[in-house]
């Protein structure tokens, strides 16, 4: 059974959501973000990349960026930019992109469910980055970015919601990529109890996005259970912040690669070793090949396109992992041939979100890398098999469009 709490949000005065809300910190350099908020001092950025706000080229991991992102928080609160809600409530968080719309519930989640793999996870997380995280939601006593979790759809979970959602939003938004943010506060005890009794109904929450993020809210969990040796566990540090879609609202996109050589082969030579694998066709038509299906890819190369498709027998279809399109490229391609053995270090490799285009690989191949390969996305129902086996997913195999924005919703420990 997964636990969901209600909870006091600290979030945006209406007439300046908008301005706040802001990408997530990971999706982004220093200096991509520093030019986001050159003209914004509202962003949630100042408290989740706070080192924007310091010299350039500071150290990400000095202790000043923390002890900024503390104050910046406390600033906009002290401004009244952000206000805390005067009960527990859940809340509703609906996306909508491209005339496609996904609506979550923004909950706390338990640490004690993440911790008995209630929450399943699918990814390996880095230490330098946990810890980074670790000590954000430590030192600034929040958790500032929500948790991306999804489960297996509830037909009376969706009823109730879109119960909610004929009501006034709290905001009503739409940020600079197009994408409209809409928001409803469920402040009723009996829909709150409701919602409570059907997720102890739902086995299991999976982990969509931010692992990083979700592990260092049960670390700063953790560490203050230690130090409170009479918890009661209903601390609000038990819990952390997460926006809980059904499966079927997701969508991910591709997640393509390109690669700086063929590892001192040549071209001709790089082709007949693929062809030991995969079926290489030439690509036809004058626009980048799409894969359509699992199993096939497209591979850019010396100005063409190619459409490669997995031998039979060539991966093992009962394996969730060795099945999957981004294993099957890399256990038979990108290691073998090219190889890359470790995607996570090697520093010929690179990785292109789908939300770029397949003209990016084009664009990457005629100006420092050699070859790319277009990807068909993986699916949510292989991302839960796979965590539902308690197996991990090769780096960089879902790429989830919409991303959440940071700071519609703060949660204080």
């Amino acid at each position: 059974m997964a636990v969901i709490c209600p909870f006091k949000a600290m979030r945006p005065v209406p007439e300046l959501a908008a301005k706040v809300a802001a990408l997530p910190y990971d999706v982004m350099d220093s200096e991509e973000a520093r030019e986001m908020v050159k003209d914004n001092p509202y962003s949630f950025l100042h408290v989740d990349k706070a080192e924007i706000d310091l010299e350039p080229g500071i150290d990400l991991y000095d202790q000043q960026v923390y002890d900024k992102a503390r104050d910046n928080l406390e600033q906009m609160i002290q401004k009244g930019i952000l206000k805390e809600d005067s009960r527990p409530n859940l809340y509703i968080y609906r996306q909508i992109m491209q005339g496609r719309s996904q609506t979550g519930i923004v909950a706390c989640a338990s640490i004690d469910d993440y911790l008995n793999n209630i929450i399943k996870k699918h990814e390996f997380t880095r230490k330098d980055k946990e810890q980074d995280r670790t000590r954000h939601v430590d030192h600034c006593n929040a958790q500032t970015g929500p948790i991306f979790l999804t489960y297996r759809a509830q037909t009376a979970i969706n009823q109730l919601v879109n119960s909610w959602t004929g009501k006034t939003p709290l905001y009503d938004v739409v940020s600079e990529d197009g994408v409209a943010h809409i928001i409803w506060c469920i402040d009723d005890d009996v829909a709150i109890n409701k919602l409570q009794s059907l997720f102890a109904g739902v086995d299991y929450l999976y982990i969509a996005d931010g692992h990083h993020r979700c592990a260092s809210a049960v670390n700063v969990g953790q560490m203050r259970r230690q130090q409170n040796q009479d918890y009661s566990g209903n601390e609000e540090y038990n819990y952390f912040l997460a926006v809980i879609f059904p499966d079927e609202d997701l969508h991910i996109m591709d997640y393509n690669r390109v690669v700086k050589d063929l590892n001192g082969l040549t071209s001709q030579e790089f082709l007949e070793q693929v062809q030991d694998k995969f079926v290489i066709n030439l690509h036809k038509k004058p626009e980048p090949y799409k894969p359509q299906q699992t199993h096939r890819f497209g591979m850019y190369l010396d100005g063409k396109w190619y459409h490669l498709q997995a031998l039979s027998g060539s991966f093992d279809e009962s394996d969730p992992v060795a099945s999957l399109d981004v294993s099957i490229l890399q256990n038979n391609l990108l290691d073998p041939i090219l190889g890359i053995k470790d995607p996570r270090t090697d520093k010929r490799i690179d990785f292109v979100g789908g939300i770029r285009g397949l003209k990016e690989l084009e664009r990457r191949v005629h100006t420092d890398m050699k070859v790319a390969f277009s990807m068909y996305p993986t699916r949510i129902q292989e991302l839960m098999a796979i965590a539902d086996a308690d197996k991990i997913m090769p780096p960089k195999s879902t790429w989830f469009e919409p991303k959440l924005r940071s700071g519609f919703f703060i949660h204080r420990l």
